[in-house]
């Protein structure tokens, strides 16, 4: 019956959001793509996120501005759709390693966690936010369970135990904030980045977005740790009992296929983020690398991990790729958006022309700084209580044309990228994120203990990415 609901009242704005009475300025066109993007945001928030997508984009072809192919373009022809696709192909070769577990276990059982037990858990979390900087944020926290099970049953923790507590709320929030923290591997802030280029034609660089991006994590981290220890205030006499050298050796030896793939996969990073730093030493290389684009590198390491053989096998089977390491309603999803922002601020439609001029006389009596806090409150308020997707596109929707019009007082490109980072920061409520409801199916935590300390991460990475991470965009972009 819910189903039902939900598909009979989305096609009804989708089929006749044309015939309503337009508001005052807008085209039928306009009050189309409206009805097309409120039919198709009730179907993702209570069905799917993936075939819903796919009808998304056959209701915008009947905009009588847009056609399939332009749409074809903007979505699945996107750059992001490739980079995408392509970039969870070199994560899955990853995930088949050892290196994560080989980095959580090297980070847990370093001489500085060794010293005490608040350096154990400042080091477990740290291992999480340094990994979740390059790695799909469910991948790894579904990754790092299994340490997290070892770790309690080595030191004899129950599902009430605080320290436990502790362990798995900063192994679920700093999921989300390294998330943010690059685009690398990253989907929500790529679709920010998508949705800014294509509205504008300009691109925002990974080293550009990561400097502002990386010291707003950073400092939302040390929050972190402090809320543990003056709030949760877990009990780390346990600590003392862990075997730090029979943990160790549960890592085996890097073998050739690991360090292989580890190559190829850092030759990608550096594709990604050194040509913004070598404008002024290798301008050519810059250059080259911009005009290819985000996609580049992906594409050019999966190729390279498909083309490669160890022991008769390629160090990456592109059938086993595609089937199992590509998170295929990740994809979709993205493909239905990016034609959504296209039809959205298509200047045939005239919607970004309307909300510019609807919304001039409230920027008015706004401060700048307001309009900043107003929409970065919007995204993390809405991706802890829904789609982080979903947050992205409405948000930054609604975003680059209240930005625009401020005629440059405020840096579109700046919010659009806060936007995208403060997606990822969700981990407040069971509906924001996969991995909320892992953390609370552990039994190591529970919905009230993740909505209160998760909220109130979620309120300090409000503050911090206005105060700090604005000011620093500013400077970047």
């Amino acid at each position: 019956m819910k189903r039902n609901v939900s598909v009979i009242v989305g096609l009804a704005f989708m089929i006749f959001g044309r015939f309503l009475p337009a508001f005052p300025g807008l085209s039928a066109s306009g009050m189309q793509v409206i009805g097309i993007f409120i039919g198709t945001l009730i179907m993702w928030l209570t069905i799917a996120i993936n075939w819903p997508s796919l009808l998304c984009i056959a209701m915008l072809a009947m905009v009588p501005e847009l056609t399939l192919n332009k749409l074809l373009v903007a979505g699945v022809g996107n750059s992001t759709f490739s980079f995408l696709m392509f970039t969870f192909m070199c994560t899955y070769a990853i995930s088949k390693t050892q290196f994560v577990k080989r980095c959580a276990i090297g980070f847990i059982c370093s001489r500085l966690s060794r010293k005490g037990s608040w350096w154990f858990l400042i080091s477990y979390c740290a291992s999480v936010l340094v990994v979740g900087m390059v790695m799909s944020p469910v991948v790894l926290f579904v990754i790092y369970l299994p340490i997290l099970d070892a770790i309690c049953k080595e030191l004899g923790l129950t599902k009430d135990d605080s320290l436990a507590n502790a362990l798995i709320l900063g192994q679920l929030i700093c999921v989300g904030m390294a998330c943010g923290m690059t685009p690398i591997a990253h989907v929500f802030p790529i679709m920010a980045m998508g949705f800014y280029q294509a509205a504008t034609g300009k691109a925002i660089g990974y080293g550009s977005y990561m400097s502002f991006a990386i010291p707003v994590g950073l400092i939302c981290f040390i929050a972190l740790i402090l809320l543990f220890r003056f709030v949760l205030r877990p009990d780390m006499s346990k600590i003392a009992s862990l075997d730090f050298d029979a943990l160790e050796k549960t890592v085996t030896p890097m073998d050739k296929y690991e360090k292989s793939v580890l190559a190829i996969f850092f030759l990608v990073i550096v594709m990604w983020v050194v040509p913004d730093f070598i404008k002024g030493i290798l301008p050519g290389v810059s250059k080259f690398f911009a005009k290819q684009g985000t996609a580049f590198p992906p594409i050019l390491g999966a190729s390279i991990l498909c083309l490669l053989t160890l022991d008769g096998k390629p160090l990456l089977d592109f059938k086993e790729a595609m089937s199992k390491g590509l998170d295929w309603s990740s994809i979709i999803m993205a493909a239905g958006t990016l034609a959504l922002g296209s039809a959205m601020t298509d200047k045939t439609i005239g919607l970004t022309a309307w909300i510019s001029h609807t919304i001039a006389p409230a920027l008015s009596s706004m401060s700048f700084t307001m309009l900043v806090l107003v929409l970065v409150a919007w995204a993390a308020i809405m991706t802890n209580v829904s789609s982080n997707m979903v947050t992205v596109t409405v948000v930054t929707a609604i975003a680059i044309p209240l930005c625009n019009a401020t005629n440059g007082a405020v840096n579109t490109a700046v919010v659009v990228s806060l936007i995208g980072m403060i997606a990822s920061y969700a981990f407040a409520t069971p509906p924001a994120h996969p991995a909320v409801a892992l953390a609370i199916g552990s039994e190591k935590t529970t919905t009230l203990q993740v909505l209160k300390y998760g909220g109130s991460m979620m309120i300090v990475s409000i503050i911090v990415a206005v105060a700090v991470g604005y000011p620093l965009g500013l400077l970047a972009l």
